[in-house]
């Protein structure tokens, strides 16, 4: 399995690549909680809580790419399977702050915060995914 943590390794679409974490969103809503603070200070209480969750995800979440699917896991623990036979349509977000990922499959929608390499995301889904955009 190949881990990325940047867009120089370039996967091949038959390798299973799991993404490497990215802090950035969790630790930008930690600022914007603090700078909050004086203004709002329940308002910022609730974007640092948000930003507490969205730290833990980014610690013990992880996507998989795999020849056939993306997978969701904990640790070795698969949570979710996601067949790229069955998606109809994927997005990423402010391609410049990337912080929301969205795919669509035959029976559901789903949206993803980004906790994860965005510029790896974006190679695996163009590998996988080429057609759907």
């Amino acid at each position: 399995m190949t881990t990325t943590s940047d867009a120089s390794n370039l996967p091949t679409a038959t390798e299973t690549v799991e993404l490497a974490p990215s802090y950035a969103l969790p630790i930008g809503l930690v600022l914007l909680a603090l700078l909050l603070f004086w203004v709002q200070p329940w308002f910022s209480g609730v974007i640092a809580l948000l930003a507490v969750f969205l730290l833990f995800q980014t610690a013990t979440i992880r996507l998989r790419f795999t020849e056939t699917a993306l997978d969701v896991c904990r640790g070795e623990k698969c949570l979710r399977h996601f067949p790229y036979q069955d998606w109809q349509n994927w997005r990423i977000f402010w391609p410049r702050l990337p912080i929301l990922f969205y795919f669509r499959e035959v029976k559901s929608i789903h949206l993803l915060p980004i906790l994860f390499d965005p510029k790896g995301l974006k190679i695996c889904l163009e590998q996988r995914c080429p057609t759907i955009s």
